[in-house]
């Protein structure tokens, strides 16, 4: 793991270089261009507050904030692993034809929608404004909560790309399971909305859900930050970055052990 995280700092130059070309070509031929970077998700909210606070009536108090504050960092994680799941495997003319460092291609992915995530909070902030929710220092936990998602984020795509290399249909496994998992990450829900199942009580069930679901507390950090002007609770985002470790030595591990079939199997 060490090794593979040294090797993405030594070829940094190259990740920069490899996500702004990237993102200029994301939008070269669009004729809103970078506009599209926020309203995507812009639209999204807009779709599910449609649903979800208007036909549905959710009892959430400013939904689309609430809703938008959840959506922008699951966008960032969803996109970075359905792209970065095959980033190698789509990347044939660079593998084959030089010794290209096959971990910068994931990073890539991950690097270009942190960019894109970090370009639209303003415009949560603005929303927050307009529904009267103004920004306090707790601000400030943005970073540390930014850096536990990004290396679980980094973690998860490193896995499936490798993966992905011999195992094609992944790509399209890993597309339905971010769907599922979308649902079942309170994105469009409150966490505390979640009632009792069997013997466990409602505080039980919860717990439940945040610990079988690292997203889940990661979410609900962010909604701490922006909804609630709280500190996120650090003893569930600190078994995410402890399971993010975990995940990223077995992801690093695979990768080395698979780095050199690249480019023979794509």
């Amino acid at each position: 793991m060490i090794r593979n995280l040294s090797e993405l700092y030594q070829y940094r130059a190259l990740l920069l270089a490899l996500s702004v070309r990237e993102l200029k070509a994301r939008y070269r031929a669009s004729v809103l261009g970078f506009l599209w970077t926020f309203l995507n998700p812009t639209l999204n909210m807009l779709v599910y507050v449609l649903v979800f606070g208007v036909v549905m009536k959710s009892a959430v108090k400013n939904y689309p904030y609430y809703l938008f504050s959840g959506l922008l960092p699951w966008i960032y994680f969803s996109t970075s692993v359905g792209g970065g799941t095959s980033a190698i495997s789509d990347r044939r003319d660079l593998l084959t034809k030089v010794r290209f460092p096959a971990q910068v291609l994931p990073a890539t992915v991950v690097l270009t929608n942190l960019i894109n995530f970090l370009l639209s909070l303003p415009l949560l902030l603005g929303l927050g404004f307009f529904f009267g929710v103004t920004p306090t220092w707790h601000l400030v936990f943005i970073v540390p909560l930014l850096i536990v998602q990004t290396f679980f984020t980094l973690a998860v795509t490193y896995l499936f790309a490798a993966l992905n290399v011999a195992f094609r249909d992944l790509q399209h496994i890993v597309t339905n399971l971010l769907m599922m998992l979308f649902f079942l990450t309170p994105v469009l829900w409150d966490i505390n909305s979640v009632p009792a199942m069997g013997s466990l009580t409602k505080e039980e069930t919860q717990q439940l859900l945040l610990n079988f679901n690292p997203l889940a507390s990661i979410m609900v950090g962010w909604r701490d930050i922006f909804v609630e002007q709280t500190a996120p609770h650090w003893q569930p985002l600190g078994t995410v970055a402890v399971i993010s470790l975990i995940l990223m030595w077995i992801s690093t591990s695979v990768f080395e052990s698979r780095r050199e079939e690249f480019a023979e199997l794509i």
